[in-house]
């Protein structure tokens, strides 16, 4: 028979990095491109992009959410660094980012500092975006506080990630990792509900009716309220009981932690931070 017609298989998708990739470094987009105004984005601000190729001002890159693949500005995008260091966007491209939707509470990223050049800067998304400058020392060494230094930022990160020490929160995740855990399920045989005492009506109406024709019907009310009533006395006398020393001792905490409090203690006082 004559040749037979033989379609071209088509080429094979490339396919998406591995999850081990996306800690790595990595573009992320700072604004959608193109611009809606001018045609349907095909990178969205946020997105993570892998390197392809340098262009010369403009990078050829693969987006690691979607697996398109196309050229995007070098003005658009901020080279990532062991997933938490930004290259290349300021103190508002930074609050933009953090505030993105599913973006967690102590989400974090370290940035170069705008107003004092060498220097770092961690920003922290809180009830807002707070900024933090990271001094740098002669020896390369690194602080927040001067009263604790690291080697380097990754010691530094290691650290307010186990404890914040007097930043405004622990820090959790790097930006643009949009791992928000789902909200806990609680389970169905372990419900939270308030603790109060079990009131038995059937043995309440069996006092009430062998109490008819008592002599004093005041003992059938006293046998239904006077148990919450002294409980309600107990609890009442534990919170303003004579007591001072307990009393005293709970109200020079308080004075200590408060800090517009002239007998603030030194061991209380938060370390001394500059916001950048």
């Amino acid at each position: 028979m004559g040749n037979s017609m033989r379609s071209t298989p088509a080429p094979p998708e490339r396919p998406l990095p591995s999850s081990e990739e996306l800690d790595s470094d990595f573009l992320a987009v700072l604004s959608d491109y193109p611009s809606p105004d001018i045609s349907p984005p095909i990178f969205r601000r946020g997105e993570k992009l892998r390197v392809i190729s340098d262009e010369g001002g403009w990078w050829k890159a693969i987006s690691l959410s979607t697996g398109r693949e196309s050229y995007i500005p070098g003005i658009c995008v901020a080279r990532v660094y062991h997933g938490w260091l930004f290259e290349g966007l300021g103190r508002d491209k930074a609050e933009e980012l953090l505030q993105l939707p599913d973006t967690k509470i102590g989400s974090f990223m370290i940035r170069e500092s705008e107003t004092k050049k060498g220097f770092y800067s961690l920003s922290v998304r809180h009830r807002q975006v707070k900024h933090y400058r990271i001094f740098r020392l002669p020896n390369n060494w690194y602080y927040i506080s001067p009263r604790l230094t690291f080697q380097c930022l990754e010691d530094l990160v290691n650290h307010y990630s186990e404890v914040a020490d007097g930043l405004c929160c622990v820090l959790t995740t790097p930006c643009l990792t949009q791992t928000a855990a789902a909200p806990a399920v609680r389970d169905s045989d372990s419900p939270v509900t308030l603790r109060q005492k079990t009131f038995d009506w059937r043995r309440a109406i069996r006092q009430q009716e062998d109490s008819e024709g008592a002599e004093s019907p005041i003992a059938v009310d006293e046998s239904l309220f006077s148990y919450g009533l002294r409980e309600s006395i107990a609890s009442y006398l534990s919170l303003t009981g004579d007591d001072s020393t307990s009393f005293d001792r709970k109200k020079k905490s308080v004075s200590l932690m408060y800090s517009g409090s002239k007998r603030k203690s030194s061991f209380f006082s938060s370390p001394p931070y500059f916001e950048d």
